[in-house]
Parts: structure tokens; C-alpha cells; sequence
């Protein structure tokens, strides 16, 4: 996470999809439905096109079918997948700015009229920070600018869980720099 740190102005960038996690399992699934796909292919020609296996030897009807229909379904999948990291969906940019007095939230979308979103307000419509933790099986660790209307804007990354201590100190951080509680600790 980037981040710049003033006296006036505090700007975080937010890592979207663009993670190393996500690079992983898109090329993984990407070479196993072509995998799965050529072995399809391969028992419908009787043409091995896979340098490391002999699937030639499979009955196209099921086995081969089903190889084609998964490596398609795999490959589908594959795309998707390449697609939200190429429009890093969720990432973006928080920036606190008290020479303007404003609070910008900024994220990516998906492609389309709503592809920017984008939340603006007032510092001073600003009631707490909350921090939210919530550990067990499925954790949660993120931070919520509360309002005085009471709606809560998410400003942490979703996904993998960040570390508690970080979390503590950028809510302090923040809850200072905006002279406002900080709550759920």
C-alpha cells in the first residue's frame, strides 16, 4: 500500500486485484483448462497435442467430451479472471485533505457508465473511524469512516485480512489527523 503523509493531506492508494495471489491462480487455471481442452481435442482427433501425456488413448465419449467441456469451463474462468486483474477491480485511493476540507474514497469498478466510484465529502460530516475485527474462521479486519447520517464507508482492501497492528495504527492515524473517536478498540 502506497502511501503519502502530510500535515494537510493524507492519500493511500488501495491495492485491488492486482495481487500476486490473483496472478497465481489465473495461470494456473489458464494452463490447466488448455490442458483440459487439448486432452479433449487430442481423443476426438486421435492427434496427441500434449507433449507430457498420451491422451489419444481416451474414449472421446465421455471422457474426452467431459475433458473439452471442463478445459472450456476452466478457460472461461481463466478469462474472468485475467479481466478483473487487467481492470484491477477495488483498487483505487483514499485521500483525507484538510486544505480543502474534503474526504475523497476513489475505487475501480467493472467496465460500463459506473466503472469510477467515487465518494466525496465534508471532513466535518465526519463522526468516528470505526475499526471492525471479527476473527475466527472467516476474519475480518478493516476500517469504517462513520458519518453523522450513519452511513459507514469501507477504506481498507478487501480480501486477505491486514495485520492487526497496522490496522490499529492506521485508524489511530487517521482518527487523529481528522480530530475525531476512534471506536471498536
Amino acid at each position: 500500500m502506497s502511501e503519502q503523509i502530510s500535515q494537510r493531506v493524507i492519500y493511500r492508494k488501495i491495492l485491488g486485484s492486482r495481487r500476486g495471489s490473483n496472478y497465481l491462480w489465473a495461470t494456473i487455471v489458464t494452463f490447466g483448462g488448455a490442458g483440459f481442452l487439448l486432452s479433449g481435442i487430442s481423443s476426438y482427433l486421435k492427434v496427441n497435442l500434449l507433449p507430457f501425456a498420451d491422451p489419444t488413448q481416451l474414449i472421446f465419449l465421455p471422457q474426452g467430451l467431459v475433458m473439452g467441456l471442463y478445459g472450456t469451463a476452466a478457460l472461461l474462468l481463466a478469462l474472468y479472471l485475467w479481466l478483473v486483474i487487467l481492470w484491477d477491480l477495488g483498487g483505487g485511493h483514499n485521500e483525507f485533505n484538510h486544505e480543502t476540507g474534503k474526504i475523497t474514497i476513489f475505487r475501480w469498478g467493472f467496465p460500463g457508465k459506473n466503472r469510477e466510484v467515487e465518494f466525496n465529502c465534508q471532513t466535518e460530516d465526519v463522526q468516528s473511524i470505526r475499526v471492525d475485527i471479527q476473527e475466527g474462521l472467516n476474519p475480518r479486519r478493516a476500517l469504517y469512516l462513520k458519518l453523522k447520517d450513519r452511513r459507514e464507508i469501507p477504506l481498507t482492501r478487501v480480501g486477505q485480512p491486514m495485520p492487526l497492528s497496522d490496522l490499529e495504527d492506521q485508524g489511530a492515524e487517521l482518527a487523529k489527523f481528522l480530530t475525531v473517536p476512534l471506536e471498536g478498540l
